[in-house]
């Protein structure tokens, strides 16, 4: 019969499960038919439609989701004869006792920022319950995007992942969840986990997948020394792209004359996740402009710092839903350095007097896309190198073991 995973049926089959996700369940006889983006419910009352990612508010993100249709199971079997003309039972050619898990890789999937708060942590907070009992189903799988992540679902699954729009399978299960359940930005809110789960015991799935030596910031001994400094991380972009640090090379100097040990990576499409990922858990401080880039602090031990330079435009809100509030149940410390008008490329666009510099709230009434334009693609930024060096100073401060840093 339809109902909730694990029996009882006291909620709809397809519910809210936040303002950005909506979940359905079923249990029973429960057969999927990926080609036609369909499951089929033993008891089911009515069909049930719904895409199953995790931004239903945004019409645009839909429109690269495929829509699933939970269904009654017809009574007649097709090896039974004629039905009437009425629709037949599809036959089961697999059968798993695992639940199924049917989600999404459409959608904003690409950018870092959306593979994590709006699939990978999502398909975390639904998937860890069962304990590896769970098969994910992806719809508009990406063969390069799976190759990603292919760690992470091995973590959460003791089975393959499977195609499932290109499945010629009729896959039978006792029961499914199709679209999996949302929370915060790259968060976990553990008082709606079924065991407590947090952001935390995320982190540590990422540590077993990657191959992460560090959970804390601690150094070895009892304090930092010549032989294992503190090592900084700067988050690089290119200039085309905007939001690029302008004099990169003087920032890493004068992090290296304060006693960082300094690293510049640059992720792209192409970066290998492992690599980097390890490359971010040997560092201690990651500095990076507001952007995707800055997803990589899921990867930092716990006690590191993270500092989120703000572009110029009065983005502040932008930074605190994105990065900063993220940033502490992952057990980071946060800092955050404010571009000011004479640091920001802006300021070589426009005439002083132009209301992009003067009013940005104004180019915020005119819509995320003006914003975005203005203050995120075409600006690239300079910080003054003594503000930027208090700052650092103050990371240094926060570190594990600070009193004793680089005597």
């Amino acid at each position: 019969m339809a109902g909730g995973v694990g029996g009882g049926g006291s909620k709809p089959v397809c519910y809210e499960t936040s303002r950005r996700s909506d979940t359905c369940e079923a249990a029973g006889d429960v057969r999927v038919v990926g080609s036609s983006q369909s499951i089929y419910v033993d008891g089911l009352e009515r069909e049930w439609k719904t895409k199953p990612y995790c931004r239903k508010h945004d019409a645009f993100a839909l429109s690269h989701v495929k829509e699933w249709t939970l269904k009654p199971l017809p009574s007649v079997a097709a090896d039974e004869g004629d039905s009437g003309g009425g629709a037949v039972a599809p036959q089961c050619t697999t059968n798993s006792s695992a639940t199924a898990f049917v989600l999404s890789t459409g959608g904003f999937t690409g950018n870092p920022f959306h593979d994590y708060t709006d699939v990978l942590i999502p398909a975390f907070i639904t998937a860890h319950r069962f304990a590896g009992e769970v098969q994910f189903l992806v719809s508009s799988y990406k063969s390069w995007w799976m190759n990603k992540y292919i760690q992470i679902f091995q973590q959460m699954s003791r089975y393959d992942v499977v195609d499932i729009d290109a499945d010629a399978e009729v896959r039978c299960y006792r029961s499914a969840v199709v679209g999996p359940t949302f929370h915060k930005e790259l968060g976990v809110d553990p008082s709606k986990t079924p065991s407590g789960d947090s952001v935390l015991d995320f982190r540590k799935l990422l540590r077993g997948a990657f191959g992460l030596d560090r959970a804390t910031a601690t150094p070895s001994g009892d304090r930092w020394d010549i032989r294992r400094r503190p090592r900084l991380l700067i988050i690089s972009r290119r200039p085309s792209r905007g939001r690029a640090f302008m004099n990169e090379r003087a920032m890493a100097d004068m992090a290296s004359s304060l006693g960082f040990d300094v690293r510049v990576g640059e992720p792209d499409a192409a970066t290998d996740t492992s690599k980097f990922a390890r490359l971010v858990n040997s560092c201690d401080v990651m500095v990076g402009v507001h952007g995707a880039g800055l997803t990589n602090m899921i990867f930092l031990p716990a006690g590191a710092v993270l500092v989120q330079v703000v572009p110029y435009g009065r983005l502040e809100w932008l930074a605190r839903n994105t990065f900063a509030d993220p940033s502490g149940a992952m057990e980071l410390h946060y800092l955050e350095y404010a571009v000011q008008l004479d640091e920001t490329t802006l300021s070589e666009q426009y005439p002083a007097d132009h209301q992009v510099l003067r009013d940005p709230m104004a180019i915020h009434k005119q819509g995320w896309e003006a914003l975005k334009t203005t203050y995120l693609d075409k600006q690239n930024v300079r910080p003054h190198l003594g503000r930027l060096k208090n700052t650092f100073l103050q990371a240094l401060k926060l570190l594990p073991h600070s009193r004793d840093t680089m005597n």
